[in-house]
């Protein structure tokens, strides 16, 4: 039977490859995609109407204000959506009787250890971004103890901005690039965690709070080493760029991040879905880039 999938966030790197996937799937799901304009999840009378209307199974949340830095100086804004945003749709997915599954981050924890976080590991977030989301999976919980939590890390895609996207402008600018080499994580695609919320979906016996990354760690050194190595196969970059590790203290910012946010995914690669690489992931990331691209210039 067909799964009803009401998505927020519709516009995102994530939702826009929910979006991408479901539509070639719709036999398996019908999905009603909104984004902030036609739903403001601040407004719990807008949600409890958009989900009357379309009588969903599942609730996705894949809004999310992601602007780390700026977040220090909009507290009240990252909390409104990060926080009370998550609770109204929660509360909403109680009195209707759907699941939800929401998207969290791994900057719940300080960074401060050297394995892998697991999901019942203390949280302590040190910035605003990181409460605000600690703050939402807190409220989530509260309503719906059942509810499936996904925490994902250093999220990229061909959709939106991010890290790639942003490397791949900068070394086609200048000769030289200083990126930070002591924060250590693991790259995500938008894509394979598109799938791994689709497989969540299909499970309903899955809750509760779990980690998805793709596979491997690296720095951010090590990641913008391998966009300009990758990006120079496919003509993305076309200049020399050198790479320089820098410390997190040669690149102050408003907020902190964690040193090391590397997460343990056992269980939902176990259930959800298997990892690949993130190297792997990238190369299939500027591969559609190009092809983005070479039809933009056509």
């Amino acid at each position: 039977m067909t799964k009803r999938i009401l998505l927020t966030g519709a516009d995102g790197q994530l939702g826009s490859e929910l979006r991408q996937r479901v539509a070639m799937m719709t036999a398996a799901y019908t999905l009603h995609a909104t984004d902030q304009a036609e739903l403001d999840i601040a407004d719990p009378a807008q949600i409890e109407a958009a989900i009357q209307d379309f009588a969903p199974d599942v609730l996705i949340n894949a809004a999310a204000y992601t602007a780390v830095d700026q977040a220090e100086s909009q507290r009240e804004l990252a909390f409104k959506v990060n926080a009370e945003g998550p609770a109204n749709l929660a509360k909403a997915a109680q009195q209707a009787g759907i699941r939800m599954i929401h998207v969290s981050t791994d900057y719940v924890f300080n960074g401060q250890q050297c394995r892998p976080w697991k999901a019942d590991d203390p949280v302590a977030p040190i910035n605003v971004y990181g409460e605000s989301k600690l703050a939402g999976e807190q409220a989530v919980q509260r309503y719906l103890p059942d509810a499936v939590i996904i925490r994902t890390a250093w999220v990229y895609s061909r959709y939106g901005q991010n890290f790639v996207k942003t490397m791949i402008r900068l070394m086609n600018e200048r000769d030289s690039l200083g990126i930070i080499a002591d924060q250590i994580g693991s790259p995500t695609h938008a894509g394979r965690l598109a799938e791994i919320l689709l497989s969540a979906v299909d499970q309903p016996e899955f809750t509760g709070i779990c980690h998805w990354t793709d596979a491997g760690v690296a720095s951010w050194y090590d990641f913008a080493q391998s966009i300009y190595t990758l990006g120079r196969e496919r003509g993305l970059v076309q200049r020399d760029c050198q790479i320089n590790p820098i410390s997190t203290s040669d690149y102050p910012t408003p907020a902190r991040r964690p040193a090391f946010s590397v997460m343990d995914c056992q269980r939902s690669r176990a259930q959800l879905g298997h990892a690949r690489h993130w190297r792997e992931q990238l190369q299939m990331m500027l591969d559609e880039l190009k092809t983005d691209y070479d039809g933009a210039n056509a």
